[in-house]
């Protein structure tokens, strides 16, 4: 039997579950800070894993036959996770109040820190037109 957690119980597995389960291709709607900074760490803690793992068996046991194996775990781990990590940015910015055409602004130069100064905001109090607040939800449960 499965507990059902609140979102304030929620750990960094609990939030990675999330993105990836419930809303792999999700660009509609909006995502709480917690939710977008705490998948994010778990996507780079994963990819760091595989290619620590990789370095170990590939450098120090001298088995350079798993190169592929790792690098193709790689590549499947990067673009798995990268449509999840679309959709919740895109849903971070709508969050904020800002169009999800804003994530455009990481193709340019200096466009990564002004998405970064969005993504560290808040959340835009009471509705916007992408939807209710995330957090209000949760305090109107209790």
């Amino acid at each position: 039997m499965e507990i059902i957690k609140n979102e304030s119980q929620y750990n960094i597995i609990d939030w990675f579950k999330k993105v990836v389960l419930e809303n792999y291709v999700n660009f509609e709607g909006r995502a709480r800070r917690s939710e977008y900074w705490y998948y994010t760490l778990a996507q780079i803690l994963l990819i760091i894993s595989v290619l620590i793992l990789g370095s170990i068996f590939i450098g120090a046991f001298e088995l350079e036959m798993l190169t592929p194996i790792f690098g193709g775990l790689y590549v499947l781990l990067t673009f798995g996770l990268l449509l999840p990590s679309l959709g919740v940015a895109v849903r971070r910015l709508h969050d904020t109040g800002k169009s999800g055409w804003f994530i455009l602004l990481g193709l340019v130069p200096f466009g990564g820190l002004i998405l970064l100064v969005f993504y560290l905001q808040d959340s835009d109090l009471g509705h916007n037109k992408w939807g209710p607040n995330p957090k209000q939800e949760l305090n109107e449960e209790f």
